[in-house]
C-alpha cells in the first residue's frame, strides 16, 4: 500500500505557514535575524532563528491558553494548517498523530525554576506538568481532535524523520488511514546552553558544507505531513503531493555526541531508504542535507553521500541555513521542504557557501532553479548516531 503526502503544515522562523516558509526559499531570505539574550541563557550574543510570534500571538491565532508551552503552540499551528483542509474527509477514519520532540515543556520549567529562584514558593507548581515530552503531544493531539494513536517519539534531532518513518509504516500496515507526522520544538535557554558546552555554535551565521564552517544555529518551529492510505486519497479524490516511497534508520553506535567521519550510519540509511522504494541512485534528484554546518557532521554526511553516490551525487543542499537547527522539529520541517521542493520542481539554494570542504570536495546547489525531481531524499542525523533518511517521489 501507498503512503501519499496529501497536507503540509510548518512554522518557522520563516513565516508562519508552509507558503510564507517556501516564498523565503525561494528568494534566499533567511529567518537567523534574533540574538539569543532574549533567552536569559549563560551565552548572549549568539544568532538564533526565533519565530516571531509571541506566545500570546500564536495563542490568539490559536484560541487557545497563552500559558501552554511555547512547544504546544508552535505545533498546533503546524499541525491545524496540515489538516484544516481535510477535516470532514476524514471524519470517521483511524487517524494517528505521531510527532518528534526534544524539549517538550522546557520553557515553563525554566520560568519555574527562575522563580523559585527569587523565592521559595514563587513558582507555579502547575508548569511542571508540561515538561514531559508526551504531554505536548497529548495537547496538540487534543487540539486537532485525534484520539486513534498518539505517540511521541524522541532520538534527538532525527526525531520527527522517524516520526514520519513509523506513521508511513503504520498506515502501510493498514493500522491507519491517515496520520498527521512531524516534530516541534521551541528555543530555550537549556538547548543553548547545552549546545555551547559542547562547543557546537557559531557566533556567525552557519555555512552548511563551506570549508570555513564552525558550527550551527539554532533554531525553533514545527513541521507536519497530513499522510494518507493510497486507498484513502483515491476513494476522496484528494490531490496528492508527493508519495512516502522509502525510510530506513539506523545507528553507528560512534559517539554520544557526534557520527563517525566513515559515515557509517548516514551511508546505510541511504542505502537502505532507495532499497526500500526499489529507487537507483541515479534517480534520485535532490538530497535536504540534515546540514548543520558542524565539522563532525559535514564531514560525515558528506563522505556517505559519496559513498552511495559516487560520482553522480544529486543536486543537494542544507535549509538550516534559513531556518537554524530546529531539533526535534527539523525532519518534520525538512520533509515539508523536500515535498515542496518535488511539487515545484526548484532546488532550493544553499547559503553562504563559499569553499568546499577539502575532505569531499563537493558542491551545493548555490541558486534556486528549476530542476526535474522525481525523487528527492531528506536526511535527518541525531546524537547518539540516531540516522534517518526518507525518500519522497513525484506523484503523477
Amino acid at each position: 500500500m501507498k503512503v501519499h503526502v496529501i497536507g503540509t503544515g510548518v512554522i518557522s522562523a520563516l513565516g508562519e505557514n508552509s507558503a510564507a516558509n517556501y516564498h523565503a526559499l525561494s528568494n534566499g531570505k533567511h529567518g537567523i535575524t534574533a540574538d539569543s539574550s532574549y533567552l536569559d541563557s549563560f551565552v548572549s550574543g549568539i544568532p538564533v532563528a526565533r519565530v516571531m510570534q509571541s506566545n500570546s500571538e500564536l495563542a490568539e491565532m490559536l484560541t487557545v491558553s497563552d500559558r501552554l508551552p511555547r512547544t504546544a503552540l508552535l505545533g498546533m499551528t503546524a499541525a491545524k494548517e496540515a489538516v484544516q483542509p481535510f477535516i470532514k474527509e476524514m471524519a470517521g477514519a483511524r487517524i494517528g498523530y505521531i510527532s518528534g520532540t526534544t524539549v517538550g515543556g522546557m520553557d515553563l520549567t525554566e520560568g519555574f525554576f527562575r522563580q523559585e529562584m527569587k523565592g521559595k514558593g514563587s513558582g507555579k507548581l502547575s508548569d511542571l506538568i508540561y515538561h514531559e515530552c508526551g504531554k505536548i503531544s497529548n495537547l496538540i493531539a487534543k487540539e486537532i481532535g485525534v484520539i486513534d494513536f498518539v505517540t511521541t517519539l524522541n532520538t534527538a534531532c532525527s526525531s520527527s524523520a522517524n516520526a514520519i518513518m513509523l506513521a508511513s509504516r503504520m498506515i502501510k500496515s493498514g493500522y491507519l488511514d491517515f496520520a498527521i507526522a512531524g516534530g516541534t520544538d521551541a528555543l530555550t535557554a537549556f538547548t543553548l546552553n547545552g549546545f555551547n558546552t559542547l562547543l557546537l555554535l557559531d557566533n556567525e551565521l552557519c555555512r552548511p558544507f563551506d570549508s570555513s564552517r564552525k558550527g550551527l544555529n539554532l533554531g525553533e518551529g514545527a513541521g507536519y505531513l497530513l499522510l494518507a492510505s493510497e486507498k484513502m486519497s483515491q476513494k476522496l479524490g484528494i490531490d496528492v503531493h508527493a508519495e512516502v516511497s522509502g525510510y530506513a534508520n539506523a545507528s553507528d553506535a560512534y559517539h554520544q555526541t557526534a557520527l563517525s567521519e566513515d559515515g557509517t550510519g548516514p551511508s546505510l540509511v541511504l542505502k537502505n531508504a532507495l532499497e526500500i522504494a526499489g529507487i537507483h541512485p541515479k534517480d534520485v534528484g535532490y538530497i535536504n542535507l540534515h546540514g548543520t554546518a558542524t565539522t563532525n557532521n559535514d564531514i560525515a554526511e558528506g563522505v556517505a553521500i559519496k559513498k552511495v553516490f559516487g560520482d553522480n551525487v544529486p543536486a543537494f543542499s542544507s535549509t538550516k541555513a534559513y531556518t537554524g537547527h530546529t531539533l526535534g522539529a527539523s525532519g518534520g520541517i525538512e520533509a515539508v521542504f523536500t515535498v515542496q521542493s518535488i511539487v515545484n520542481q526548484k532546488s532550493i539554494a544553499a547559503l553562504r557557501f563559499n569553499t568546499p570542504m577539502p575532505e569531499t570536495g563537493l558542491i551545493p546547489v548555490t541558486e534556486s532553479k528549476p530542476l526535474k525531481i522525481e525523487h528527492a531524499l531528506s536526511n535527518s542525523f541525531g546524537f547518539g548516531g540516531n540516522c534517518c533518511s526518507l525518500l519522497f517521489s513525484r506523484k503523477h
